[in-house]
């Protein structure tokens, strides 16, 4: 299957009492490359889900978003720092001496101020958070994956009809040019006879004219290659395996021989057609450009 380099895919579960969340989206590339945005306290699984996206991915700029939120309230445990708290009554006693004023100090009024109360969280089980974040991982990589395929087949639809065109328009041009020699060797004797008039004609030389004309305007070689390139674009895209980078010199070699055809003739239909060719052949490159 062909798959394009943008999409998306979402996935949320409860599992050992966390609601975990994963996000990915994409955009185009060159090659694989990963960003992510995770709670700092599960910093160590993000090697494990870049690991897991490149088994998954050739191509494209991957952001992966990771939330997580513990419905159980065994997981977090406060806790009172004791001597901080001792420190800051000790420092309001010895205002209220100082200033004269009541020393009303509670215990509601110390736990307000910084660090008195901490919340720490329960030990985590890396395994285990690890085996639930890439359950929910790996369900939003196949809903990515999916939408990724769809887009790619749109994408292939569009390219192989512009292939078929252009190998239609392959097909004209070598129509067009089939039997050029002769019709300029006949060209060149009528145009002789009128300058000469009832003077001879030189064959020999006419030929050689004619046989230097047929080598600089000569296309068969270029056509013979494009209906090459085509049949190995179309190889390519059938093989199941990424396939941008493969065609991006195929591309370059499409386009490369419809300008030598359009320098080597100067025959007004050809020229039409060539333009036409390399307006289908840009589509393709802006096409495969968005393919992984």
């Amino acid at each position: 299957m062909i798959y394009s380099m943008t999409g998306y895919g979402r996935a949320s579960a409860v599992l050992g009492g966390r609601e975990i969340t994963v996000e990915l989206r994409s955009v185009n590339a060159r090659y694989f490359e990963y960003t992510s945005r995770i709670p700092r306290s599960c910093a160590f699984l993000d090697s494990r889900l870049k690991a897991l996206l490149g088994s998954r991915i050739a191509r494209g700029k991957v952001e992966v978003s990771l939330t997580l939120q513990d419905l159980d309230a065994s997981e977090t445990a406060v806790a009172v720092d004791m001597d901080l708290a001792r420190s800051y009554q000790q420092a309001l006693r010895d205002m209220s001496e100082t200033l004269g004023v009541k020393n009303d100090v509670t215990a509601g009024l110390l736990a307000r101020f910084p660090d008195v109360l901490v919340a720490r969280q329960a030990e985590v089980d890396e395994d285990q958070l690890w085996a639930d974040v890439s359950a929910v991982a790996a369900q939003a990589v196949e809903t990515f994956v999916e939408m990724r395929g769809v887009e790619g087949e749109k994408m292939l639809a569009d390219i192989t009809g512009r292939l078929d065109a252009v190998e239609a328009m392959v097909g004209r041009v070598e129509e067009l040019t089939a039997g050029r020699v002769e019709k300029y060797t006949q060209r060149l004797y009528e145009r002789l006879k009128v300058i000469l008039e009832d003077r001879s004609i030189d064959d020999a030389r006419v030929l050689t004219e004619a046989a230097i004309f047929g080598d600089k305007t000569a296309v068969d070689e270029e056509t013979v290659r494009l209906r090459s390139h085509i049949a190995q674009y179309r190889e390519i895209l059938g093989s199941g395996q990424p396939v941008g980078r493969k065609l991006d010199f195929l591309t370059q070699e499409l386009n490369r021989e419809a300008n030598t055809i359009g320098s080597k003739c100067q025959d007004l239909d050809i020229t039409r057609i060539v333009v036409d060719m390399k307006a289908e052949i840009e589509k393709i490159r802006e096409q495969i450009q968005n393919l992984e």
